[in-house]
C-alpha cells in the first residue's frame, strides 16, 4: 500500500524487474502477461527505462483484449506498444498480441493457449502475471457473471457477453493461477471495496 500513485508506480516496477531477473536467472528466459487498464501504462514506462533488465530474454504476452480493430484506443495492445514497446523495440519480436481480429476467435484463443504452453517449455506456468482490478471486483476480463468464470477446460477464453461495450479474450482463472508470481496493481479509492473483498 502506497501514499501516491507515483510510488505505487514505481514500486510495482521494482517488484517486475525482480522477477524477471529471478526468472531468467533461474531458467534463461522469463514468460510475462500483462493487463491492461490505465493505472499500468506509467508504470511500464517506468520499468522500460531499466537498462540492467534482460530484455532480450522476455517474452510477453497479454492478460486479456478487447475485440476491436487494430490501433484502437480500447485495445490493451494500442497502449503496452506506446508505453512498453516504444521504448523496448527489441520486444516487439517477443510479443505475442491476442489474435482478436482472426475470424475464428475460438480456434484463436486455442492457439494463443499453445504460444503459452511452448513459450512456457509445456507447462503453461508464466513467470509473470500482471493484474489490475476493476471497482466491480473483475481482474483481466473475469467479469461479474459472464460465463467464462466457470471455464477451467482451457487457459484461453472468450467472454459470454461484452462488458463495457466489448466482448473479450482473456486467461482463465487456471491459466493465471498456475504462475509463479502474480503482481496485482490497484490504484484508486474506488477500488477499496474490491480490493478488500479479494483479500
Amino acid at each position: 500500500v502506497s501514499d501516491t500513485v507515483e510510488e505505487t508506480n514505481t514500486r510495482a516496477a521494482a517488484w517486475l524487474a525482480e522477477a524477471i531477473r529471478r526468472a531468467v536467472a533461474a531458467h534463461g528466459t522469463c514468460t510475462m502477461a500483462v493487463s491492461g487498464g490505465h493505472s499500468p501504462w506509467p508504470m511500464f514506462e517506468i520499468l522500460a527505462r531499466d537498462d540492467t533488465l534482460p530484455w532480450g530474454s522476455v517474452t510477453l504476452f497479454q492478460v486479456d483484449e478487447r475485440i476491436a480493430p487494430t490501433g484502437d484506443d480500447a485495445r490493451n495492445l494500442t497502449h503496452l506498444e506506446a508505453n512498453l514497446i516504444a521504448a523496448r523495440p527489441d520486444l516487439r519480436a517477443r510479443l505475442h498480441p491476442m489474435p482478436v481480429n482472426d475470424p475464428n476467435l475460438a480456434a484463436a484463443c486455442d492457439r494463443y493457449a499453445a504460444a503459452i504452453h511452448e513459450a512456457t517449455a509445456g507447462t503453461g506456468a508464466l513467470d509473470v502475471v500482471h493484474l489490475g482490478l476493476g471497482p466491480d471486483g473483475h481482474t483481466a476480463s473475469l467479469v461479474p457473471h459472464d460465463g467464462v468464470l466457470a471455464c477451467r477446460d482451457r487457459d484461453v477464453a472468450l467472454t459470454s457477453g461484452p462488458y463495457q461495450g466489448h466482448r473479450r479474450m482473456t486467461l482463465t482463472y487456471d491459466c493465471r493461477n498456475r504462475a509463479r508470481g502474480i503482481l496485482w496493481q490497484v490504484v484508486g479509492a474506488d477500488k477499496a471495496g474490491a480490493l478488500a473483498a479479494m483479500m
